[in-house]
């Protein structure tokens, strides 16, 4: 009953954030919810959890092969994840497609370094109430969700970078 509580109780932080007018870019302004923990496996078979990244600045990306935005984002993730890993910071792109060949193919034309995590069943998408592709969440060093963004345009990126530069700035 405990876990199932503090799960609903989670649940409704995000959802009460996601809600909030936020989700249209801007910075959460200090009211922080926990991240919703998870677990995925990596494209390398590997299980990733978000608590296993406590300490750093982690960047949670949900994306999709059939997403036309996202495929002009992830060179532009990639980026960032080159930029800023040696600081503190992790990307995490989240595939939410049941077909993974897709995403095979897509990631042979565009490859990246980070870690593409594999969320067939949408459970984790549907932890972060993912409700736009691409959806990008970036949590703090303590495990607290900081930016919720939805959708991609160019310069979108730049939201991303200053947060991610503010948080690294910031100790746990």
């Amino acid at each position: 009953m405990r876990k199932t509580m503090s799960t609903l109780l989670r649940s409704v932080a995000m959802s009460a954030l996601l809600a909030a007018p936020v989700v249209a870019g801007n910075a959460t302004g200090g009211a922080a919810a926990p991240a919703a923990e998870f677990s995925l496996k990596s494209r390398a078979g590997e299980a990733v959890s978000l608590s296993g990244l406590r300490g750093q600045v982690v960047l949670i990306n949900f994306w999709a092969t059939w997403c036309g935005p996202c495929r002009k984002e992830m060179p532009l993730l990639e980026q960032i994840q080159k930029k800023y890993a040696p600081l503190g910071f992790t990307m995490l792109g989240v595939n939410v497609e049941e077909d993974t060949r897709l995403m095979d193919t897509f990631l042979k034309d565009v490859p990246v370094s980070f870690p593409i995590l594999l969320d067939p069943a949408n459970g984790v998408s549907k932890l972060y109430n993912v409700s736009a592709m691409p959806s990008t969440v970036i949590v703090d060093r303590k495990g607290n969700v900081r930016f919720i963004h939805q959708g991609y345009k160019p310069g979108d990126e730049s939201k991303y970078q200053d947060m991610i530069r503010q948080l690294i700035r910031e100790r746990a």
